[in-house]
Order: C-alpha cells, then structure tokens, then sequence
C-alpha cells in the first residue's frame, strides 16, 4: 500500500488525456504531471485512492528523449498548456492515441486511423482569447485560470495569443487601475469588470475588444478607455461591452453594448469573408480551421448537384467553405446571432444556394425530415457535449450517403458514432486535427458511410 509522502522510483509509460504521465507501482496506477513518456523519476505520492494515486516529481532520475524546457515562465501554475515540457512531435503521437484508445475503448469502432494533421506553428495561434480579472491585495490583476481552479494566475506573455493582445490588456489593466475600477469577485458577486475578452482576424487583422461587466449602469466609465486604445491599436474595429449580473461560472451573457465603431469584426476563411460577433462561434485557430475544412469536403466527396446539411454550423464557415462547390446548403444552429452571422456571410459573398435554419439540431433535422428533404451529405460539428440520442436518430432516418463528423472531444465522438453503428452507419476513417498546440485538446475528424437498410425504420 502507497501512503501519502512516500517517495517512489516510477518509470513514465504513458500519458493521460488530462496530460498526466502514467506510471505503474506494484499495479497501483500513478498519475504524475508536467512528465513525458520514458522519464525515470522520483515521485512524491499526493493523493492516495482506492484505485490509483496522483503524484508529483520530486526529482528527475533520468530524462525522456521527448522531454524538453519550458518556454513559458508559469507554465506549471497555469492551467492553459499541458505539454511545454516535451515535444510537439510527442505531444502529437500522445494526441494520436488519445483518439485510437476512445473510439476502440469507448466506441468499440475499428476505422482506419490516418496520422493527425499538425499544426504549422504551436505559438500565438488563437485569434481569441478570455482573460479573467480578479482582486489581489485592493490591485485588479487579470490573466488566466490555473488547473481545476478559478484562482488566476497573472500571464503577460502567454506563447498561444497574439503579441498584440498582451499590449492591449496591459493598456486596458493600467485604466482599470487608475481609474480604481473594481475586479469581479466570484464569492461576494461585488465588482464591475468580469473578463476581458479579444478576438482578432487572422487574414484582416481587425480586432474586437470586449469587456464583460456585471451592469450596463456603470458603461459611462469606460468611455475613456476608448480614445486611449484606437490610438494605440490602429486595428481595433470594434470596442463593446456584455453584462453578465449573473452568479454564474458562464463568461458571456446575453446582452451587448457598442461604444465604438462596429458591433462585430470581418475575417477571411476559405476565401470567405467572415463576420465575428462577441457571442459567434468561430474557430479559434484560422489556418489550422481552414486545413480542417478543406480536409471535411475532401471526406465528403461531394458533388456539384450535392445537398448538404450542416449541423451545429455557427456563423456558417464550414458550409459556406464547401456551398460554391455543391447543389445546395442548409445550415443549423440555436445561437440567434450565429444563424445572423451566418445569413449576411452568405449575402457578403454572394452564396444564394444556401439557407440558415435557427434552432436545436435536433428539431431542425425533425423538420427537414418531415419536409422530405434528404441531404446527401450530413456535416455534424456539436459542442463538447457531443450530440443527443434524438438528433442521431434524425440523422440517420435522413439516410444521407455519408456523415462527417467533426469533434472537439474525440470521447463524445466516439460515443455518438457507436450509436450512428447501430444505426447503419459505418466509422470509415478518423483522424486528428491539431487545433490546440501546447494544450490537452485536439480536433477529431470522422467519416461514417451507410452500409445497410438503416434500423431507424424500427425507431
């Protein structure tokens, strides 16, 4: 039996898909952070369960091969990033595996597993970003969130944004502070300014500053943040306000205030131009999304008389990035916003063979079911959470030739193509797509054909 304190000899054999190493003492598995798969370290036992243990490396005995230094100051305070300390090209053989052990696992699936699409470049991709701000010491301190916590930990050189959004948040901290503007604070639900939230285009270069703050009643202070960061940063486009009053862990609430210029930014997707509202989903990695994209059609094979729908399709981009080259395109989503970002995206680059349903994909394939409208091609990109049972059945009883899957969570995934088999569907090929350098998370790509008379006739 292990006991808390005990130092151990643990050889690294595998990593988890939080990004732990895993370790094995006397069959009693060991999960030890910031470690790489052939480390030999000497471990300090935190926390003993019934099954397994957590660790923590107390020293390194010898180094993994993958193993390499930290280019980030906090990473091991900061919750953002899970592999600075080895390799991409070990991160991505990690993430491979991640993938293969869910769908074999989880969905008892056997596709073809093609090798994971990297990323050009691991460091300052995101085109947005969400920084918390909070109280330390009567100062508001703002950066990002350590690990299964909601203590922030102060970041002003964060590897995965761009350069321009530390010049931009320093400048907006130095007003919050001279003008003694109160941090949210999460316990006591007093204070003003919640997040700061960026997003910026990628091709345009326009970016949208947004502060989220507890009551539009206290906007007028910020009025003067506005001349100071359009004379800085030539490419602000757009600086708005969201209240969020609510003792909630959801960073965004509903309602939006523009105190300068637009109320949404453009960007080029696909050859697209792209609108960005605060509260549209959108890609957080551009020319990796554009990789993505091009690789979901490939999978599709679609042709020029193809009828595609498009399911979860936020502001459009993905169906928009395939309707020039296809008969026609429905797309659908439950954000209000999205579903209008999605229309005038179309409208702005004069798609006409498309339209934009908004509501639950589930009742919006009930509908296009009971219109008698059957796609050829179903594109499916839900949330974390994956897809429910009901909209599954809906997709199926469509009959489309083929459904490609697109999944920020290859678990989820796995699940919902486990059921898509009973259905009649067959899981041909996954792959991933490395969205996320540096972090636990990875993009999975699936494509399921049908294979025989699909059991929703007995649903």
């Amino acid at each position: 039996m292990l006991n808390k304190n005990d130092i151990i000899t643990l050889e690294i054999i595998d990593i988890s898909n939080d990004g732990n190493g895993v370790g094995r003492y006397d069959d009693v598995v060991i999960f030890v952070p910031m470690t790489a798969v052939g480390d030999v370290i000497s471990c300090r036992i935190v926390k003993v369960k019934k099954n397994y243990c957590y660790g923590i490396i107390d020293r390194i005995i010898s180094s993994s091969a993958d193993r390499i230094e930290s280019d980030c100051p906090v990473f091991r305070q900061c919750g953002g990033c899970a592999f600075r300390h080895m390799t991409y090209e070990a991160e991505c053989r990690a993430k491979e595996k991640f993938i293969k052990n869910s769908f074999e696992r989880i969905g008892k699936l056997s596709p073809e597993f093609e090798e994971i699409i990297p990323c050009d470049s691991v460091d300052y991709y995101r085109n947005k970003a969400q920084y918390p701000v909070a109280d330390r010491e009567g100062k508001a301190v703002c950066g990002f969130y350590a690990k299964r916590s909601h203590r922030v930990v102060e970041c002003h050189q964060c590897r995965l944004q761009p350069p321009v959004f530390e010049k931009i948040v320093d400048l907006i901290m130095d007003f919050i502070n001279q003008k003694k503007i109160k941090a949210y604070n999460e316990i006591t639900g007093k204070g003003l300014l919640r997040h700061i939230y960026l997003r910026r285009g990628e091709h345009s270069g326009e970016i949208l500053v947004c502060l989220v703050i507890t009551s539009f009643s206290n906007a007028k202070i910020f009025d003067g943040l506005v001349p100071l960061l359009t004379s800085c940063f030539p490419d602000i486009k757009s600086i708005v306000l969201n209240e969020n009053g609510d003792r909630t862990n959801v960073i965004l609430g509903e309602r939006i205030k523009t105190i300068y210029g637009k109320d949404k930014i453009t960007d080029i997707m696909c050859g697209n131009c792209i609108e960005i509202s605060p509260l549209s989903f959108y890609q957080v990695n551009t020319c990796q999304a554009e990789k993505l994209y091009r690789y979901a059609f490939e999978l599709a094979n679609a042709g020029e008389s193809s009828f595609i729908l498009d399911l979860y399709c936020g502001a459009g981009t993905i169906g928009l990035s395939m309707a020039r080259k296809v008969g026609k395109l429905v797309g659908v989503e439950i954000v209000p916003e999205s579903i209008e970002n999605a229309k005038n995206n179309a409208a702005m680059n004069g798609i006409k063979n498309c339209e934009f349903i908004c509501g639950d994909a589930g009742n919006a394939a009930k509908i296009l079911y009971e219109r008698s409208e059957r796609p050829d091609i179903i594109i499916a990109d839900p949330a974390r959470k994956g897809c429910d049972t009901a909209t599954l059945e809906y997709i199926a009883r469509m009959s489309p030739e083929r459904i490609v899957m697109i999944s920020c969570n290859h678990t989820t995934a796995a699940r919902d193509c486990a059921i898509l088999d009973d259905l009649g569907y067959r899981a041909e090929i996954v792959r991933g797509v490395d969205m996320f350098p540096r972090t636990t998370h990875v993009e999975t790509v699936v494509l399921m054909s049908r294979v025989e008379k699909l059991k929703y006739e007995k649903v």
